[in-house]
């Protein structure tokens, strides 16, 4: 399954909001500064949907706002 996010890095207070069913706006603490906000963002979606780390993985959008991850339940 493929998932559309919008990233906020550098948010004040961090959270998940599903848009639609297939985009999600995604606040994380993070600064998009050495990958972290990419790695919190996965995280944070990770948690949301109570998956594994090994079952969420970010495929496309790395140096970009809108990303695409994928799940794999």
């Amino acid at each position: 399954m493929l998932l559309k996010v919008r990233a906020k890095p550098g948010s004040k207070k961090p959270g998940v909001e599903k848009v639609s069913a297939d985009l999600w706006v995604v606040r994380v603490r993070e600064r998009a500064v050495d990958n972290k906000a990419n790695e919190a963002l996965v995280e944070a979606v990770r948690e949301e949907l109570g998956l594994p780390s090994r079952n969420v993985r970010m495929i496309g959008g790395f140096k970009s706002r809108e990303k695409v991850l994928e799940m794999i339940e």
